[in-house]
């Protein structure tokens, strides 16, 4: 029997590679660049994207043409004069809420995976602690927002089938509506959105921990640094530009937070964020220019960040 002969592949031409491609190319040329480039246009166009959004000016107020649905994006919600009234418009809008998101439950994630992670870190039962603390991660979003919408459910009779309000009568105390108070409705929902991610930023510092070298960490124990140096003066600034990512990759998952404001407050009583505002303009007000201005403003937001997790990928990759 003859033997097969050998591809040349050096004769199957510059372009080969490129027909592999093509399906993949295809699929993201419909199901992504063409959505990008329409979502952009409709964003300069009035609410039934028949006409240019300067038809939607109004007379005698500022008119921004054709931007006018990033106007009333950008400024609908501050529409006040004096300074103080603006910060205070600000904090309870949804650019205020998102970045309360994005100060509070970033910084609470990363420092709860930093700490869980050293924690577990060469304890008896390693994988199994690591599974308990990444379970939220497997529940979805939406059902995540039910399970805690129970946990803080108020009741105005005397039992509370809430947890957390039947703790509160149980030790003497009164019981607390945390999700339509709006001094403290936006800082419960961050609780949850921290209880899901925790898990995701232990899991990803843990591995960077375990690369941290053990002759650095004895060499500064016979040196006479307790736990507490070694920790900060050395672990912390080796795995930092692994923290680094963990930060930048939890402000892109808390500027895009929806679901968990969606199913437990729908947004209302002071509790919006960027991505609800964006559903609430497009399918509730049927406004599609405004929705589609905001879905833009948001995609401009996350866009530095991601540019700086990429750029920190490619310094690694270039490192090894």
């Amino acid at each position: 029997m003859a033997a097969r002969p050998t591809p040349n592949i050096m004769k199957q031409g510059k372009f080969t590679a490129l027909y592999y491609l093509a399906p993949a190319l295809i699929i993201m040329t419909f199901f992504i660049v063409y959505p990008m480039f329409n979502t952009i246009q409709l964003s300069f166009l009035n609410n039934n994207g028949t006409a240019s959004a300067a038809t939607t000016c109004v007379a005698g107020k500022t008119c921004w043409g054709v931007f006018e649905n990033y106007h009333y994006a950008l400024t609908a919600e501050f529409n006040t004069t004096s300074a103080g009234a603006f910060w205070n418009s600000f904090w309870i809008s949804s650019y205020g809420n998102t970045l309360k998101w994005i100060i509070f439950m970033v910084a609470g994630t990363v420092t709860l995976g930093l700490l869980f992670a050293k924690l577990v870190d060469g304890i008896k039962n390693e994988a199994l602690a690591k599974s308990v603390l990444f379970m939220p991660m497997a529940i979805s979003f939406v059902g995540a927002g039910v399970i805690w919408k129970f946990v803080y459910n108020y009741g105005t009779q005397q039992v509370q089938i809430g947890l957390v309000n039947a703790i509160i009568t149980g030790l003497g105390g009164q019981p607390v509506s945390f999700l339509t108070t709006p001094i403290l409705n936006t800082y419960a929902l961050i609780v949850v959105g921290t209880w899901i991610w925790t898990g995701f930023c232990m899991t990803i510092i843990s591995s960077a921990l375990k690369s941290v070298p053990d002759e650095i960490i004895e060499a500064a124990r016979v040196d006479g640094a307790n736990e507490w140096r070694v920790f900060w003066k050395i672990t912390v600034p080796i795995i930092m530009p692994t923290i680094l990512v963990v930060i930048t990759t939890m402000v892109i998952n808390t500027l895009k937070q929806f679901d968990i404001v969606y199913v437990m407050t729908g947004g209302n009583y002071n509790t919006d964020v960027i991505a609800n505002r964006m559903y609430t303009e497009m399918y509730i007000n049927f406004n599609t220019g405004r929705g589609t201005a905001v879905a833009v403003v948001l995609v401009i937001a996350i866009i530095p960040f991601i540019y700086m997790n990429i750029r920190r990928f490619i310094a690694q990759e270039e490192s090894r």
